[in-house]
């Protein structure tokens, strides 16, 4: 995209009554924002249902230039890319959106066209069993998808929970910001957004200067949601912005996922209600996420986990009495530990210090629930 046209992008998302609706619109009708601007005073005929207040609002357009100007002078010393609807590096999905921005302003290394993408999110009110959620699914997704970008809100709670996890598996993550990038909301994310511009992006329609505002929000959700694949609720209350995404996602034709939780845990009762409703489908880990999504040939994931199983049980770290727990457990995907104790005939005690032996060594991993699982 041409900074003329840039320009100009800039200086239309500025127009006072031009609804996203008419801006797809006339650029659909006229091709670019360079052409609204030269036929500016012709709009009409374009667009006959335009109201007398947004065509006196093209009509000072000039009067939105000066402060274009001044954003892309910011955007080019932030080395802040701006991607216009009609370009090729825009998001494909959310392209196809009926509501998606004109523009983006973009600073980040992944490519927002990756080929797969999830969108985790979720309650600010984070318990510890969401932060558990987050560290397995993402832990798992990286093994079994390692190119999978995930893409969250940065807000507090589950979105830098899951930005955090990614970070740390080495997964690529972007967060969608609901103000401009001359600041990151909340400050405390600050270092998380630094690591995460080297290590996924920060993404966002609003140009700097953009004062913090709750509905900018809810409007940013919907870039969340279209930007992705699925959307995976981590844990919701009744009400609450993930919820709001859940919706925009599936009027986009977008799989909504979500984490089950105990009936009376206030911060599960979101998700309990989507999945009873059959707006989400019950998730319980990467694995089923991925086998569902495409995202990994069924026959291939099983050679690779077993041989992972293969490489543990057979390992010269483990004692003669780890290597029969690690075969209990390499016949079904996880087991409580009063089964484990009558399929290997060891007691429950002797049991629990051999799991907890396992867990130290990276074999073993303990679920929520007092299960246990092999880690692959």
């Amino acid at each position: 995209m041409t900074d003329q046209e840039t320009l100009y992008m800039m200086a239309l998302t500025q127009v006072p009554a031009l609804s996203l609706t008419n801006l797809h619109l006339l650029i659909d009708e006229l091709g670019s924002a360079t052409a609204i601007y030269e036929n500016r005073k012709d709009l009409k005929q374009v667009l006959p249902s335009a109201s007398k207040k947004f065509l006196d609002g093209m009509g000072d357009f000039c009067n939105f230039l000066g402060r274009a100007e001044q954003e892309l002078e910011f955007c080019r010393k932030g080395k802040i890319k701006c991607m216009g609807l009609n370009d090729d590096d825009y998001p494909e999905r959310l392209r196809g959106c009926s509501d998606a921005p004109i523009l983006l302003y973009y600073r980040g290394t992944a490519k927002l066209n990756a080929k797969h993408i999830v969108s985790m999110v979720g309650t600010r009110q984070i318990t510890s069993y969401g932060k558990d959620l987050c560290r397995s699914f993402v832990r798992d997704l990286k093994q079994i998808c390692p190119d999978a970008l995930v893409v969250s809100g940065l807000a507090y709670g589950v979105d830098v929970h899951g930005h955090r996890a990614a970070l740390e598996e080495g997964l690529e993550t972007v967060g969608v910001l609901a103000h401009g990038l001359d600041q990151i909301y909340p400050r405390l994310h600050r270092d998380t957004a630094i690591q995460m511009i080297g290590q996924g992006g920060l993404l966002t329609e609003f140009m700097s200067g953009t004062a913090i505002d709750k509905r900018n929000f809810v409007q940013r959700n919907r870039i969340v949601a279209g930007i992705s694949d699925a959307v995976v609720v981590v844990e919701s209350a009744t009400k609450g912005g993930s919820l709001i995404t859940a919706d925009i996602a599936l009027s986009y034709d977008r799989q909504v996922w979500a984490f089950p939780g105990r009936v009376f845990d206030n911060y599960s009762s979101g998700c309990n209600k989507l999945i009873f409703s059959n707006a989400a489908t019950l998730l319980t880990g990467a694995e089923d996420f991925c086998l569902a999504m495409g995202w990994t040939d069924d026959v291939m994931h099983q050679k690779q986990l077993a041989d992972g199983i293969q490489q543990e049980l057979f390992a010269d770290s483990f004692t003669a009495e780890e290597q029969v727990v690690l075969q209990a457990l390499a016949k079904d995907d996880s087991k409580q530990i009063n089964i484990l104790a009558v399929e290997t005939n060891i007691p429950i005690g002797e049991l629990s210090s051999l799991l907890f032996s396992l867990e130290m060594k990276g074999a073993v991993q303990m679920l929520v629930g007092g299960k246990y699982k092999l880690r692959r």
